[in-house]
């Protein structure tokens, strides 16, 4: 099967400019495609999962990937899907976070031999211009055409600073700089990413004439991607030292049932004749799906041995109650009173909980126990000896373990 009708039959494509040549370009290795990831954080997470997973696949057919840092548009914010303005970073704080970023891309990507490329926008955004840009980049762009774009309609309701309606502009003109810079004839982004993705070509055209427009593709990646990254207790990052590989095999691990055997197809490297086999298990069944599911994409991003570990912890926590390596939380003196600590501190101290309400939710209704005892008393206390030696096992719901120590 060709590249392109794998991507297809995977899930990942919901919408292309130009279908024929797009699937002409992948499938004979002629694409220099980027994707573009804007360093709010110093780790990337799950929700950057699909995109790495795709770039991965791109390069293996022989395509030539470009991950773009969005250092120069951090410092304006995507307003896309977004309610209020993103906080502003530092340019250390971005540079820092650009930094993070390409180590752990380097996990998916071969970047050796000019395989790939990571290049950072504001190498050239922060240089312009702002006459420039106005006389020789926003005279292309309409204005009524802007704000009808998806990606504004939920701020403007809110208020759409004069800084965020730039974005469009800017990352447009990321795909302008990368054609002519490095030849890149192709771009992946999100849904909410369309109209953006569709300046940027257009630009182009403007710019550079029809026969340069004729490379410039627009291809719209399923937007199944923006579900994935949180739970209850936030972010599920690729870092192992803000989410261990324990927790992270769990995330995949706990998936709903309708969404296993959809994020096999789309995530894995499995082939596709093994998915479709699966396409009929139902029952216990899926939970071997959900288990072949986390190893793969534990083993994908923290190596093949953290995976083994992470899935044996988790067989031996369900079936003994507990698991040599489970997450550990380690409990300081700041956190006991009177050499006691109360039950919603040890949730919220533990990472099991993002706030103590939640926690006082979860013991509410049932879903906390420690020790294999379920505790239902918000004032619960327990000694600080309690948590010397093994310590103690904390857990929330049926499958979110911590062993609490001091």
């Amino acid at each position: 099967m060709k590249i392109y009708d794998e991507l297809k039959a995977r899930g990942l494509i919901a919408q292309v400019t130009d279908e024929e040549l797009i699937s002409d370009l992948v499938n004979n290795g002629k694409a220099t495609f980027y994707i573009g990831f804007d360093p709010t954080a110093d780790s990337l997470h799950v929700g950057h999962f699909m995109a790495l997973c795709l770039m991965k696949r791109l390069q293996m057919a022989g395509n030539k990937p470009i991950a773009l840092i969005g250092g120069g548009t951090a410092m304006i914010g995507d307003p896309s899907g977004r309610s209020d303005m993103r906080q502003m970073m530092t340019p250390e704080t971005i540079q820092h976070n650009c930094d993070c970023f390409k180590e752990q891309m380097s996990k998916f990507i071969d970047f050796s031999d000019d395989k790939a490329l990571m290049v950072n926008n504001a190498d050239w955004l922060m240089d312009l211009n702002y006459m420039e840009v106005l006389r020789e980049v926003g005279s292309h762009f309409s204005v009524n055409r802007m704000l009808a774009a998806e990606c504004y309609k939920q701020r403007m309701e809110k208020g759409l600073t004069f800084l965020e309606f730039n974005y469009m502009i800017m990352q447009s003109y990321d795909f302008y700089a990368l054609f002519q810079k490095y030849g890149c004839n192709l771009q992946f982004g999100g849904d909410d990413q369309w109209s953006n993705m569709l300046g940027g070509t257009e630009l182009i055209r403007r710019k550079l004439g029809k026969d340069a427009s004729a490379m410039t593709i627009t291809l719209l990646l399923n937007s199944e991607g923006k579900k994935m990254g949180k739970t209850q207790s936030g972010a599920v990052w690729l870092d192992p030292n803000k989410t261990s590989p324990f927790d992270f095999y769990q995330y995949w691990r706990n998936v709903a049932d309708a969404d296993v055997l959809k994020c096999i197809r789309m995530l894995t490297f499995l082939p596709l004749e093994e998915i479709d086999k699966m396409d009929t298990w139902e029952g216990s069944q899926l939970n071997q799906a959900k288990e072949i599911l986390a190893f793969e994409l534990t083993k994908l991003v923290h190596g093949e041995e953290e995976a083994q570990k992470a899935q044996e912890s988790a067989r031996a926590l369900f079936s003994q109650g507990n698991a040599a390596d489970m997450p550990t939380a380690e409990l300081t003196d700041e956190d006991f009173q009177d050499g006691q600590i109360d039950i919603l501190t040890m949730l919220f101290a533990s990472g099991l909980v993002p706030s103590k309400s939640e926690a006082r939710r979860a013991v509410q209704q049932g879903g906390v126990s420690v020790d294999g005892e379920k505790i239902t008393d918000i004032k619960a206390m327990f000694p600080a000896e309690a948590f010397a030696g093994e310590g103690v096992v904390l857990k929330r719901g049926k499958k979110n373990f911590r062993k609490v120590v001091k």
